[in-house]
């Protein structure tokens, strides 16, 4: 199963659905009447974002005769999110409803506020059923909240219990959790365990800039501070997670593979490594990729920290011909009960809180998985994020300590230094554009 995160994280390689359009606001704009008396709702998104697959605008459509949903999407997130910007400005060719991808929400909410409507003040939308950090996201500095959460992506440990056997390891979820419990560098001392009886041609992780991306992810500061000053170059976490991430290199713990490419997708079926940082949506990745062979040899537990990997958000503009209606829409479509079917169709986890004690959450086991209780296993990595600042060039930064310096690291045998030192000269250089 394909999701929205993967869209934005691996480059945004995914078919859209219903039409494609290089433009946010598809080939309508923004929204109008529908005919017969109807209003129409547009609503702009980004890659397989699942509120059209789950069944979602149909329900609402029945709950409510008057009003129609158009669904516009984009297939690639890069080539969404500068058109938004550009319609934005202008305040033409914007669909009723645009999505946001989390790497994105702090532009809004920094400099385009004032663009998008409040929806915080919406009837039927209660700020104690979100999450607390993923309501702040989507929050202005004076309190204005111009994006609702749908998803997001607590993360846990995915491993295979046939290669952990081999290894000497404990399989049980629980004592395999037991293993990192609280602290990054015991997912490391376990990597060394594991290499000491490792199966031929395996290693204990995929690449290490997976291992980056989740201690990152799971620090209190990470590219940005908390007044929101640009802070990469001396953040605690960022360096805590490049180093712990190197040793993982050095120590020969990495399958030295880049995620989202053949390779990696191979190594799956291959299974030639151990364990993966994964959030909700990618078991559905692995499931694809490892098929029927990988059935119950891979199961998940919980991360050494809480961290997150992905979600969006979705926003209303001012310049939209049906505002009312389109707030109504947003409200609905990220309420508990909406977000709970959304995960039970699609594996997109809520953002609102209040959907955790809804069967559909509670209840949630993944066969392939082992029958592991995924909803209560994420659910308690969500409720464990830390609150944390994120900035415009959140996703630019990442990318490029991924791409053209840990890479680096983990493939060429370059120092970490050396590799930092280039990856920072690339990210000065773009952020400078």
């Amino acid at each position: 199963m394909v999701l929205t995160a993967v869209a934005a994280l691996a480059g945004g390689l995914l078919a859209g659905c219903a039409e494609d359009s290089d433009e946010p606001g598809g080939s309508s704009g923004g929204g109008g009447g529908g005919g017969k008396g109807k209003t129409t709702l547009t609503v702009g998104v980004f890659g397989a974002f699942g509120l059209q697959e789950a069944g979602l605008y149909k329900e609402y459509e029945k709950l409510n005769p008057d009003i129609s949903i158009k669904q516009n999407s984009v297939q690639r997130n890069e080539n969404y999110w500068p058109a938004l910007l550009t319609h934005l400005s202008s305040g033409s060719g914007l669909s009723d409803i645009q999505a946001v991808e989390v790497g994105n929400i702090a532009e809004l909410t920094g400099t385009h506020s004032g663009k998008l409507m409040d929806l915080g003040k919406t009837s039927g939308v209660d700020k104690n059923s979100y999450l607390g950090w993923k309501w702040q996201q989507g929050t202005t500095d004076d309190g204005k909240t111009i994006g609702l959460g749908t998803d997001i992506g607590p993360t846990g440990i995915c491993y295979r219990k046939d290669l952990f056997k081999k290894a000497g390891l404990p399989t049980d979820r629980e004592e395999v959790g037991k293993l990192w419990a609280g602290d990054w560098n015991k997912y490391l001392e376990a990597g060394k365990r594991y290499k000491e009886k490792a199966p031929k041609g395996t290693a204990f992780v995929d690449g290490a800039a997976g291992v980056m991306a989740a201690v990152h992810g799971s620090g209190k500061e990470k590219f940005y501070d908390a007044d929101g000053e640009l802070a990469y170059k001396d953040s605690a976490g960022v360096k805590e997670g490049w180093d712990l991430a190197a040793e993982f290199a050095e120590a020969g713990l990495t399958d030295k593979l880049q995620q989202f490419q053949p390779s990696w997708d191979q190594a799956f079926s291959n299974a030639s490594f151990a364990t993966v940082t994964c959030p909700p949506w990618m078991l559905g990745y692995i499931k694809d990729k490892a098929g029927d062979k990988g059935e119950d040899q891979w199961d998940v537990a919980a991360a050494p920290k809480p961290s997150n990997w992905g979600g969006s958000f979705l926003t209303v503009p001012e310049a939209g011909k049906n505002k009312e209606e389109a707030a109504k829409l947003v409200a609905w479509l990220t309420a508990p009960k909406q977000q709970a079917k959304l995960f039970d169709k699609r594996a997109s986890f809520p953002s609102a809180s209040a959907a955790y004690d809804l069967p559909e959450v509670k209840d949630a086991k993944n066969a392939y998985f082992g029958d592991a209780p995924v909803g209560q296993i994420f659910a308690k990595a969500a409720q464990g994020v830390p609150v944390q600042p994120i900035g415009p060039k959140d996703g630019i930064i990442q990318q490029y300590l991924a791409d053209n310096g840990m890479l680096a690291v983990d493939q060429k045998g370059t120092s970490p230094d050396k590799a930092w030192d280039k990856a920072v000269k690339t990210i000065d250089n773009a952020l400078d554009q």
